[in-house]
């Protein structure tokens, strides 16, 4: 078991879990094991049961050949960006470049930015693609989810039969010629729809970082695993205990863990880890599993809400598919379309300079036309807009939707004016006017705020740095 005790001398706030855990430490590193670890496998099947892993060896060759080349052609083309994040208050940007890649219309957010799906071509998709080969790219990162979506419904199924048996180990480590346990009579059919739904992956967020470039990258604080690529986080925006599946594609380099060399303690510096600790516990050894060219992992059930993961720089530039189910039941087109049409029912007639009257001026309407109001702005025009042309540089699928919800939101800034006119003209009861006014007064107020914000940030993007330094390292 590799224990270490040396004074932990920095803290990343944004990661730590509350009541200060760095404090409750002092002066000691938690214990954590590697597969170099007599105690590792035995640690992995006992405390963490919903880790999978899926060596590279069991994944069909040309598969590997096929989502290896879309990762270099999206590079190749610059499809990949850094994006600056909001963590408690501060603007930080990325060292990691990503790409949100997956079904038409549907976004994910995490800390506080939202992505815009890239589609992959599935049925009845209208998207056209500025090169071919990132057309082939997108159709590959699809075959990739569904394979990783029948991978993760056997895995499932593998679990449920394990936990049903009252089998104390789960397989983890999975190669070519690994036996598998299929569905076994017990399981009915509500067990079978709910397993598909929990690995309906429909996005699928691509990383890509090189560590040469990003000298700076943070400590690991709690074990003292070394530099961080990604710092320890749950994945946030997911439905819930639905899967997670990861595949990890690192780009040359060494492929091998130097397992024999004597000064070597820990994990191996040089190769790409996945982190992973149970929140909250300070008994349980963390575990550092090496990610060598191809492998997959999978986050099965809860154990992305009751543990936590990160990831370890390696030495070479490593790229990953992080396949997920987002909580879209917010964050689909089709939602704030319709949302907006919501607000816009409101609007009695428009004149030609655009100025409108209003069928109703009843409080909750006018209080439920500024908050989407505030939505289709700081959810969707400025979070799309804030991250540029990135889009067009694989598809301008996103243009044509996105001039609609502007040409939606300004009918709305014209809504506002109109309650304005009425709380001003003569006649109105002063109750009625009070009403009106305390209906929409906390929507403006956030409104002007959070453009004052939303114009900060802007100016720090500009600039190319971040309200706390150059960079988020080992974010």
């Amino acid at each position: 078991m590799a224990t270490h005790s040396i004074i932990l001398v920095w803290r990343i706030p944004w990661t730590e879990e509350p009541g200060g855990l760095l404090e409750e430490l002092e002066d000691t590193w938690l214990p954590y094991l590697t597969p170099k670890d007599d105690e590792f496998y035995q640690q992995w099947q006992l405390k963490y049961p919903k880790l999978i892993l899926r060596e590279a060896a069991s994944v069909p060759e040309l598969l590997h050949k096929e989502v290896q080349q879309a990762f270099l052609t999206l590079h190749k083309h610059g499809c990949l960006f850094r994006d600056l994040v909001r963590i408690q208050g501060k603007d930080l940007l990325t060292p990691v470049s990503r790409i949100l890649i997956g079904n038409p219309g549907c976004t994910y957010k995490y800390l506080n930015t939202r992505l815009f799906t890239v589609p992959w071509p599935v049925k009845g998709s209208d998207a056209k693609y500025n090169e071919a080969e990132i057309a082939v790219a997108c159709q590959t990162f699809l075959k990739l989810n569904s394979y990783l979506q029948v991978e993760t419904i056997q895995a499932l199924e593998e679990l449920a039969a394990k936990e049903k048996a009252n089998i104390d180990a789960v397989p983890v480590c999975i190669g070519p010629d690994f036996p598998r346990v299929g569905m076994g009579s017990s399981f009915d059919g509500h067990d079978e729809i709910d397993m598909k739904n929990r690995a309906a992956y429909n996005v699928t967020l691509l990383n890509f970082m090189d560590p040469q470039k990003m000298p700076y990258l943070k400590e690991e604080p709690y074990f003292g695993m070394g530099k961080m690529a990604v710092s320890w986080h749950h994945d946030e925006n997911l439905v819930d205990r639905s899967a997670v599946a990861v595949y990890s594609y690192s780009c040359e380099g060494p492929e091998e863990e130097s397992e024999d060399d004597p000064q070597l303690e820990g994990r191996d510096p040089d190769i790409w880890h996945v982190g992973f600790k149970i929140s909250w516990d300070i008994e349980t050894p963390g575990l550092a599993i090496p990610l060598h060219q191809g492998d997959c992992y999978f986050m099965l059930d809860d154990l992305n809400a009751t543990h936590q993961h990160c990831v370890l720089a390696g030495l070479p530039p490593r790229f990953s598919s992080t396949h997920r189910v987002a909580e879209c039941s917010t964050g689909t087109l089709e939602y704030i379309l319709q949302r907006c049409q919501v607000a816009l029912q409101n609007v009695r007639e428009e004149a030609d300079n655009g100025e409108i009257s209003l069928k109703s001026l009843e409080s909750v309407v006018l209080k439920q036309g500024e908050e989407i109001h505030n939505e289709v702005e700081f959810e969707w025009l400025r979070q799309f807009w804030f991250q540029g042309s990135r889009y067009k540089k694989c598809t301008d699928w996103w243009c044509q939707p996105m001039s609609q919800l502007e040409e939606m939101w300004r009918k709305m800034e014209w809504l506002t004016s109109a309650v304005l006119r009425e709380v001003r003209r003569e006649g109105v009861p002063m109750e009625q006017k009070n009403e009106m006014l305390t209906s929409i007064l906390a929507s403006i107020t956030t409104r002007q705020n959070l453009r004052r914000e939303w114009h900060a940030r802007f100016v720090l993007l500009r600039n190319g740095i971040s309200s706390s330094g150059p960079d988020c390292p080992g974010f």
